[in-house]
């Protein structure tokens, strides 16, 4: 699915209650991301090319890098991506024997702890809200109750539970309407779209519409109905209108998923397939070696996977930031909100095997297992691992809305591995919208800083396709794919001192900023820790006068495998 209407990734739906209002158009170059704002035409990219000539007139040798990229899946025979995934070095693909006994059979690219032992995966899954709200409800529901005389943990699950009761139990009207007017939209777009298959061609996009002149009035409607769609939903005409449909079609179903939620309990797919005990976090040896699943699961993963680390320089597609990483896919997050134990596990898995930089595009409202995920994420500090986090796209100031994870624990300490990261917008000019995307979450305190994340052209499954998706879940892997890189190169760097170099070299861009989802214009150090968007050239340079507090010894360096991996796709 595409991840505009994916709540746990990214949400970007703006004029729902106004489809009629166009969507300002947005055309950007292919990569813009990695360019230079000095000599790209105005490209608020991170200065790419710049960044590879300094290591080169350094006459740098880099080193490997793994980076764990956290998601939804991964599409293993990809063009773009094959060369640069992650291969266990010490499993033999496909015998169905834990060759490196880490507790995980047939590890070859990763692991999906949403897959169960009979080979079938959570696609779909409920929302924390509605899973919060059930687990509490018998008992916290309909009772008097005295917080004074509640345990610090029973107390913290009474406020969390009075968090879902409002928002699972309260219909949003202003929500409701907007589902029904989709619906409306959905409606005539499917009409539409029974009549343009047989004048235009087969898998047609909204480009082929915009272009499409008819003669004749039912040619004209439905020119708009479809064009209705793509424009109220500001999305990339370049994508398929049959996927555009369908993608309405599933964020449609999730929303009344969640306005039957107050009625009866979240199904549990995650339970019916995965068959774990969830309470015991002992219980972690779960899941299966599939970590693509299906095209439509993979797309999220797919696309930030190439952000981070498309082969660069081979003439297909795209380039990928860094230029010398290997991929670790580890599927934690289905189309719904993740599990606390399975991305606890999953931080830890990418710990173990070698992992320096994990990408984590996705986020909730909830975290009734916090503990476990801190514990995780002390672990991952414990052996200088760097967790890049995406800020969310609700368009919320985070130091007050609740965002999961969180790089603040329940002892309100902060981790020193973890930057929270924005999405920024290629054009500085605010009559075009500004240099902060209108969907990006922000926060002086909790969004350290901001990266390019709108109409960020990447990798998708299919073997050889690529499209242009947006979100912080591209922001946040430019950022993992940066960190990757200045690690190739300085090896020696702590996580502290890569989060800090990445900061301190970010850029000020010296115009004001809309606040996302307003009008209102500030300083981008007024919505973010740094103030400044991410880049390469300046973080390299910084990075080049800083002794490493890691010894030598202590850089770990990936085996290479000389077997050639047969895991179905």
């Amino acid at each position: 699915m595409n991840i505009v209407f994916k709540r746990s990734l990214f949400v970007v739906i703006n004029g729902l209650l106004s489809l009629t209002v166009l969507a300002q158009k947005i055309e950007v170059p292919k990569g813009w991301q990695l360019l230079n704002p000095k000599d790209s035409g105005n490209y608020y990219g991170i200065s790419l090319a710049q960044a590879y000539d300094f290591v080169k007139t350094k006459n740098l040798k880099s080193s490997p890098v793994i980076v764990a990229v956290i998601d939804s899946g991964v599409d293993t025979l990809h063009e773009d991506l094959k060369s640069v995934l992650w291969h266990n070095p010490k499993e033999i693909p496909g015998n169905g024997i834990d060759d490196d006994k880490n507790g995980y059979v047939d590890d070859i690219y990763g692991w999906n702890f949403l897959g169960g032992r009979d080979g079938r995966s959570v696609e779909k899954d409920t929302y924390e809200a509605a899973r919060v709200y059930h687990q509490f409800k018998t008992k916290f529901d309909g009772k008097e109750i005295d917080e004074s005389k509640l345990s610090p943990e029973e107390a913290n699950e009474y406020r969390m539970w009075l968090r879902s009761k409002a928002e699972v139990g309260t219909v949003d009207p202003s929500s409701a309407l907007n589902v029904r007017i989709v619906k409306g939209v959905l409606k005539d777009a499917q009409a539409a779209d029974e009549f343009l298959k047989t004048k235009l061609k087969e898998n047609y996009t909204g480009k082929d519409v915009e272009a499409y002149a008819p003669l004749d009035d039912a040619g004209k409607k439905a020119k708009r109905n479809v064009l209705r769609l793509y424009r109220g939903f500001e999305l990339d005409l370049e994508q398929p209108v049959a996927d555009v449909l369908s993608e309405v079609g599933e964020y449609l179903s999730g929303e009344e998923t969640k306005s039957n939620a107050v009625e009866g309990k979240p199904t549990p797919y995650r339970e019916d397939i995965v068959k774990d005990n969830y309470s015991d976090f002992n219980d972690k040896f779960y899941g299966n070696n599939d970590v693509m699943v299906s095209k439509a699961a993979a797309l999220h993963g797919t696309h930030v996977s190439g952000i981070i680390g498309a082969a660069r320089g081979n003439g297909l597609g795209m380039d990928g930031v860094a230029d010398n990483v290997k991929i670790m896919m580890v599927r934690a997050v289905p189309d719904g909100d993740e599990h606390d134990k399975d991305i606890a596990l999953a931080i830890r898995y990418a710990v173990d095997n070698g992992a320096k930089v994990v990408n984590m595009s996705f986020g909730k409202g909830y975290s009734p297992e916090k503990k476990w995920v801190d514990d995780a994420v002390k672990y991952a500090e414990s052996k200088s691992v760097l967790l890049v986090h995406a800020a969310g796209n609700s368009a919320e100031n985070i130091d007050t809305a609740w965002n999961f994870p969180t790089p603040v624990f329940e002892d309100e300490k902060r981790a020193s591995n973890w930057l929270t990261i924005g999405a920024s917008a290629p054009n500085a000019d605010i009559k075009a919208g500004g240099l902060t995307a209108s969907f990006s979450n922000y926060g002086k305190k909790e969004v350290d800083v901001f990266a390019p994340g709108v109409k960020i052209y990447s990798t998708v499954p299919g073997g050889n396709t690529y499209q242009n998706l947006q979100g912080t879940s591209m922001a946040s892997p430019v950022v993992a794919g940066l960190a990757a890189f200045i690690l190739e190169y300085y090896p020696t760097l702590s996580a502290k001192q890569v989060k800090m170099v990445i900061e301190k070299s970010s850029q000020n861009p010296s115009v004001k900023v809309k606040i996302p989802g307003t009008s209102e214009q500030v300083n981008l150090a007024d919505i973010s820790k740094s103030g400044g968007i991410i880049n390469a050239y300046e973080a390299i340079k910084l990075a080049s006068t800083i002794k490493g507090e890691l010894k030598p010894a202590a850089v770990i360096k990936p085996i290479k495998s000389t077997v050639k991996p047969k895991v179905k796709g």
